[in-house]
């Protein structure tokens, strides 16, 4: 009887262990749960550790992004020396409405933006991206920065899911497409045919 009793109690502590391992892992994921999204992208850190170090004081032109404006020597492309980029892999409108600092500090009269397909991906609903969208533009505004809103482009058919992402592309595109006419706001359709003959002309003389 004593070795039973002794068992039930070997068999209550163990449990209790398990129950205290399991809301330990629960916490974290918890936890996890509640970083925001572009804090849990490694790039987003590492990209503005080097953006304190650059010394560029002045930029009449940013362009801000995500990998698609990362991946561009914009000065080079179009032939110009008064461009600077930044563009952070993996970014979200989160992301740059938290790091717009780092725009305003270059005194720009043009913001180009490019943003919007990772917010998808991660499942943001449409009119929250919309929503920080405007934020951003709207944070421009307030500085005199003249936005400019770049499309969303569409997943490549490689991408998982992307037919059925891009029906949420489409939907976004059609409101910023929307906000733009309403505010006199340049609207670039990076998902036209005919945009890479032409994306110098986008480009005011600043």
């Amino acid at each position: 009887m004593k070795h039973r009793i002794k068992r039930i109690n070997t068999l209550k502590i163990l449990l209790i262990c398990i129950l205290l391992v399991f809301s330990e892992i629960s916490g974290q994921q918890d936890d996890k749960n509640d970083i925001p999204i572009y804090k849990r992208n490694p790039n987003y850190a590492l990209q503005l550790g080097i953006y304190d170090v650059y010394k560029t004081k002045q930029a009449d032109i940013v362009m801000l992004g995500n990998s698609l404006t990362h991946g561009a020597n914009w000065n080079e492309l179009v032939g110009r020396s008064n461009i600077v980029e930044r563009g952070i892999p993996s970014d979200v409108t989160e992301g740059i409405f938290e790091r717009m600092n780092y725009v305003f500090k270059l005194k720009p009269k043009i913001c180009f933006l490019l943003v919007g397909l990772n917010d998808i991906y991660n499942w943001t609903p449409v009119e929250n991206i919309y929503f920080n969208y405007v934020r951003i533009i709207n944070l421009l505004k307030a500085k005199e920065i003249i936005p400019v809103i770049q499309s969303t482009v569409y997943a490549g058919k490689k991408w998982p899911n992307s037919e059925e992402r891009n029906q949420e592309v489409i939907k976004l595109n059609k409101l910023l497409l929307e906000y733009a006419l309403k505010n006199e706001i340049e609207f670039i359709d990076l998902n036209s045919n005919y945009l890479p003959r032409s994306i110098t002309l986008f480009f005011p003389n600043v």
